[in-house]
């Protein structure tokens, strides 16, 4: 299944942050699942939260620089070897993951977040080889 990721661009000093994510605490949105990847001077800020949109519209009216992407959500084992089995059936079939991030959702579950290209065809793929594909509502349940 497709969730909508935002992407947020952030100066990388202190303070930044938190005034971005204050933002969001203020409209009551809540983060789900969030990777933070520095670039120097300035950090990519992945979130997936319980309304994207409105998580967009927030942080682009407050002037912060964003992008909603889709991804993957994939829930898995939470053992060794399973990705490893998620990234062999889409590079048998030629897709690339451009970048993922994982969390342990508890009783030998995890959930993994992926972009990757031909986001449909990796669906495809990812269902014939038996995969649980999962949105966003996954990541809201009890123990996520």
């Amino acid at each position: 299944m497709r969730i909508v990721q935002i992407s947020l661009f952030l100066e990388n000093k202190p303070g930044t942050l938190a005034a971005a994510t204050k933002l969001l605490y203020e409209a009551g949105i809540n983060i789900r699942a969030l990777s933070i990847a520095e670039a120097g001077e300035f950090g990519v800020v992945r979130l997936v939260v319980d309304d994207a949109e409105r998580c967009y519209e927030v942080l682009r009216a407050a002037g912060f620089t964003v992008s909603k992407t889709e991804v993957i959500g994939v829930e898995m084992d939470d053992r060794p070897g399973a990705l490893f089995e998620i990234a062999d059936t889409l590079g048998r079939a030629s897709i690339n993951i451009n970048y993922a991030y994982a969390f342990s959702k508890g009783g030998g579950r995890a959930i993994l977040i992926m972009s990757v290209d031909f986001v449909e065809r990796a669906i495809e793929v990812l269902r014939a080889a038996g995969a649980k594909l999962v949105g966003v509502e996954a990541l809201m349940q009890s123990g996520a």
